[in-house]
């Protein structure tokens, strides 16, 4: 059994990837794609609320162009362009032969790290569901931030693929379910593509350390893996949603996974941080980090606690206050992320300091603490 109640399940995000979208010759699979568009509809005409998250713009781009390597972003670039069109013109034809409206939302880092634009993006995407529309969307890849990553060091995208991508939808719509459509059934106890008696896992409670263990690199074409559906699946399940992994090229997949108990695996809600908890945790661009004594991460990890300047060690990186930054202990290991109540150059002056000296230090005074606890979240 799924354990997948339709009738409890209303908004669903899809992820299609790229190879499963594509054939052996590395063009459309038309008709693998119009059967997802048929299944996707038919949910739709039961009422559901259906957002399709859309991989395959920069492989389909290469192969109307004829490139077969990219030697540079721009490249990359140029065949994402290429790409997006068709891809989007597929999409828009499918879904007219059901009489549904679709609507294209190529998206960046900064529509969600930025939580102004994360806002007004929920507003959009809210009104075109309100209009019983498909929302299409894939990252832009025409436009990249790429350079951020090298200008810092162990600078962290809110979303580098199209599976955490789906995942920050899935959580900011707060859908009930995301469905990644894949080129494997599931979560394995071990990789199947090297090993023949790997054994599907068809539930998983909770993404802890030895699930995690189990991800690895994608395959020819993509560019996600297991390892980011799991990374996914973290953010989905700590949203209060569902997730299910399932093969893309299993015929009728859809229907099978929710109607005929086909082979998926299925990962149960854990928990439903509030919205901005989860902007905190999982929809900023990373680039500011703290690193913390042994007690200070103790008491935040076993009391809650805020985060004061005494129990800072170490300042990474530039940020300006009411930037999201990683806290790290010792020995560099993330364990939860906050928003920052004084700027960089501030907290080098006041780390290891009480909190009753920094009005002498800083001639002012926001808090108490570099970061309060109803602004930090636990990873």
């Amino acid at each position: 059994m799924n354990n997948i109640d339709l009738d409890k399940i209303q908004r669903i995000v899809f992820k299609f990837g790229t190879n499963v979208l594509r054939n052996k010759d590395g063009v459309v699979s038309l008709p693998r794609l119009f059967s997802f568009i048929e299944a996707c509809a038919k949910l739709h005409s039961q009422g559901k609320e259906i957002l399709i998250v859309t991989s395959g713009a920069v492989g389909l781009g290469a192969k109307k162009l004829g490139i077969t390597t990219f030697e540079d972003i721009g490249t990359k670039q140029a065949c994402a362009a290429v790409g997006q069109c068709q891809l989007m013109s597929i999409y828009e034809k499918g879904f007219s032969e059901y009489g549904i409206n679709t609507a294209q939302i190529l998206l960046t880092e900064d529509d969600f790290s930025i939580r102004k634009k994360y806002l007004c993006l929920h507003n959009t995407l809210s009104r075109l569901l309100e209009n019983r529309a498909i929302p299409v969307i894939n990252q832009n890849d025409t436009v990249s931030v790429d350079e951020l990553e090298s200008l810092w060091t162990g600078a962290k995208m809110s979303f580098s693929d199209n599976d955490k991508l789906a995942a920050l939808v899935t959580s900011e719509l707060d859908a009930d379910l995301l469905v990644i459509l894949s080129d494997i059934d599931g979560v394995f106890d071990a990789n199947p593509k090297e090993n023949p008696d790997a054994k599907l896992i068809p539930l998983i409670k909770v993404v802890d350390e030895k699930i995690e263990a189990l991800g690895f690199d994608a395959s020819k074409g993509g560019r996600g893996g297991m390892k980011t559906k799991l990374e996914a699946a973290k953010v989905v399940t700590r949203s209060g949603a569902m997730m299910i992994i399932a093969n893309g090229k299993t015929p009728n997949i859809i229907q099978e996974v929710f109607y005929n108990n086909g082979k998926c695996t299925v990962f149960c809600p854990s928990e439903n941080l509030s919205a901005k908890k989860r902007w905190i945790g999982y929809a900023s661009n990373i680039i500011g980090k703290l690193v913390v004594n042994d007690k200070a991460k103790k008491a935040i990890m076993e009391k809650n606690s805020s985060l004061l300047p005494i129990g800072v060690i170490q300042i990474i990186n530039d940020f300006k206050k009411g930037d999201v930054v990683e806290i790290l202990d010792t020995e560099g290991n993330e364990f939860a992320r906050g928003m920052i109540n004084y700027n960089c150059k501030d907290c080098k002056k006041i780390m290891g300091e009480h909190s009753d000296k920094i009005l002498e230090i800083l001639g002012y005074k926001n808090y108490d603490a570099i970061i309060t606890r109803d602004n930090m979240v636990l990873l």
